[in-house]
């Protein structure tokens, strides 16, 4: 009789093991084997982090196996198990893998199909179609969109963390991060024992090193040391936590009326101020947004205030970028001056505290958690619920939505949800930051999350005019290393342009992005379908390059990028171009190291060694 052997790989997280009975079926182009539970004498079978291998006899000849059935059935008490993937044995000495990460909870059961990835249009057996359909409307089910609040991106349906998919909730071990991170973080920064110092005034600037106490690295210890200087405060738009609101100005603004005169002093080519912004050596960062928001009044006995500040820099004779002008809010008048670095030194320290208290609300609210974390949550959900696990590029992104959906769920749940830490330490709480969000939302296309474009459209992009803006410089050079990359993976899968426009899965999954992520908006200029090859590639290096690259920029990531844990992809030439990309990531590596080895400021959050591949990791 034949006879297969079946390895099964347990997950190594925390409690990913179990004591339930573990039975296999195998399901075959000739037929089906019967159920035979897993099971060696006098061992302790599926314990965390195994690979245990079984001998399994069948009856008859299955022929080709095209799935693989798993049932857990209850023992004592009920215990989830994470089963990483199942390699097959074939009578004939074949092997086959059949990729899983997944959960199985309960008295359930999975069904898996080996790991080629296949189109629908590969799938010419009507068990697999079936297999293929059943899944998504399985998904559909659990993977539902929700509106968290008005005008928002849509968000997964579910009040809290032990709400969502067991697939997609922090496993133990992760959740167990996110606590002792946010702890960790709140104790380096003294936010319990300096609580009070940001509901009430600081007396002294000194205040500002006792926040650097604990925190111990060359950036934030240069930080402490010039965070009053005209050259820091610079340099922060260009490679600190924010550096995507900084454009050369085309022309001066009606609602700063700030003239030569008032900045003579900061001009060094002896040229106008109108002359100097012909010559592209003029800039600005614009707070327009928060012009009108609410400021924070959740607590009665603390006042909170706001500023919309419009900040003029420049580019000086060794292409270094200063502040010259700034003022506090967006109309002009006796009430609302214009600073400048020619006034009395603590009032214009003020009004760039003023300028980096802005800077840090957007940052907080549309950089990060708009554009990287709510973005990627829509991108995750929209996967789920309209690829299956055969699809080539579920595979490909499923790593970089990783715990995205959990972790927004948890920041709903604790940080940005009423009376949450948002309501307790920002002057945008209290609903300042949704207001943010909703009219952030207008300027959120699809063509701002392509870096390339995104560079240019703020007139950025010149290396030779802007030499030291180093997240322009290695974010160019991640996203072609990723845009290389998809378009190999593309290129193995969808032979012509054809084949992406039939590809009924993938559209779905882009009409699901722009329908329910994007609210259907024409003016979000996201595509409704992806009609080729090249604008495939374009899309896919979005969503990676938005969860990993970007997310690294604004957050400071550690790790991951080019790496992939979780094997998927099975076939070769997919594990070729896989190595190729790491390759290229590793010689990007190289260029940032060599150029920040003499720097005194070094900026490596773009070194894909630093970025994670998705933003929950």
């Amino acid at each position: 009789m034949p006879s297969y052997t079946v390895t099964v790989a347990t997950g190594s997280q925390w409690f990913a093991g179990t004591d339930d009975y573990i039975y296999l079926s195998l399901v075959g182009s000739a037929g089906c084997s019967e159920k035979h539970l897993l099971d060696k004498p006098f061992y302790n079978d599926f314990e965390r982090g195994a690979v245990d291998s079984y001998d399994v006899t069948v009856d008859e000849e299955l022929g080709e196996i095209q799935l693989v059935k798993i049932e857990k059935r209850k023992y004592w008490l009920h215990d989830d198990w994470y089963l990483k993937y199942i390699t097959l044995k074939t009578p004939c000495g074949d092997y086959i893998e059949f990729p899983c990460y997944r959960w199985i909870t309960g008295e359930g059961e999975i069904v898996l199909r080996d790991g080629r990835a296949k189109l629908a249009c590969d799938d010419q057996i009507h068990i697999l179609k079936q297999h293929r359909r059943k899944e998504l409307e399985t998904r559909q089910k659990q993977y539902r969109w929700m509106e968290w609040n008005p005008g928002f991106p849509l968000s997964i349906d579910a009040k809290c963390h032990k709400d969502l998919p067991r697939d997609i909730q922090f496993d133990s071990e992760k959740g167990m991060d996110f606590v002792l991170n946010y702890s960790r973080a709140m104790e380096n920064l003294f936010i319990n024992r300096f609580m009070h110092m940001f509901q009430s005034s600081w007396s002294d600037f000194a205040d500002f090193e006792k926040i650097f106490v604990k925190i111990s690295n060359t950036i934030s210890e240069r930080v402490m040391n010039h965070w009053q200087e005209d050259l820091m405060f610079g340099y922060q738009f260009l490679n600190g936590c924010n550096p995507v609101l900084i454009q050369r100005c085309t022309k001066l603004p009606e609602k700063l009326p700030v003239s030569t005169e008032m900045v003579e002093c900061s001009l060094e080519r002896q040229l106008t101020l109108e002359q100097e912004v012909e010559q592209g050596n003029i800039f600005i960062v614009d707070f327009e947004l928060l012009d009108g928001i609410n400021a924070n009044k959740t607590d009665p006995c603390t006042l909170q205030f706001l500023a919309a500040p419009i900040c003029l820099l420049y580019k000086n004779l060794a292409n270094k970028i200063v502040p010259i002008a700034i003022q506090l809010n967006q109309i002009p008048g006796d009430e609302n001056p214009i600073f400048l670095p020619s006034d009395a030194k603590y009032d214009w320290l003020l009004a760039k505290i003023w300028v980096r208290s802005s800077d840090f609300h957007v940052h907080q609210t549309i950089t990060h958690l708009l554009r990287t974390h709510l973005v990627s949550e829509v991108f995750g959900i929209a996967l789920y619920r309209q690829l299956p696990a055969v699809h080539p590029i579920f595979k490909l992104l499923v790593a970089h939505v990783r715990f995205t959906i959990a972790i927004n769920t948890k920041a709903r749940e604790q940080l940005i949800c009423e009376y949450g830490l948002f309501d307790k330490a920002n002057a945008t709480g209290g609903g300042g930051h949704v207001q943010m969000v909703q009219r952030a939302m207008q300027d959120l296309t699809y063509t701002s999350l392509c870096f390339p474009e995104a560079i240019k459209a703020r007139g950025m992009d010149s290396t030779e005019d802007i030499p030291y803006y180093f997240y322009r410089d290695d974010g160019l050079l991640v996203w072609e290393a990723i845009k290389t990359f998809t378009a190999e993976v593309v290129g193995i899968y969808y032979k012509s342009d054809q084949v992406v426009v039939e590809d009924q899965e993938l559209q779905d999954f882009v009409k699901d992005v722009y329908v329910y992520g994007m609210r259907g908006k024409k003016t979000s200029g996201f595509p409704k379908s992806v009609k080729t090859r090249e604008k495939l590639s374009e899309y896919l290096t979005v969503v990676i390059f938005t969860a990993s690259a970007q997310h690294a920029a604004v957050n400071f990531g550690q790790l991951f990028l080019g790496t992939y844990p979780e094997e998927h992809f099975t076939e070769k030439p997919v594990k070729e171009a896989m190595a190729r990309f790491r390759k290229n990531l590793d010689t990007i590596v190289s260029v940032i190291a060599e150029r920040n080895k003499n720097k005194k400021l070094p900026y490596y959050y773009l070194s894909p060694d630093r970025i994670p591949n998705s933003v929950a990791i």
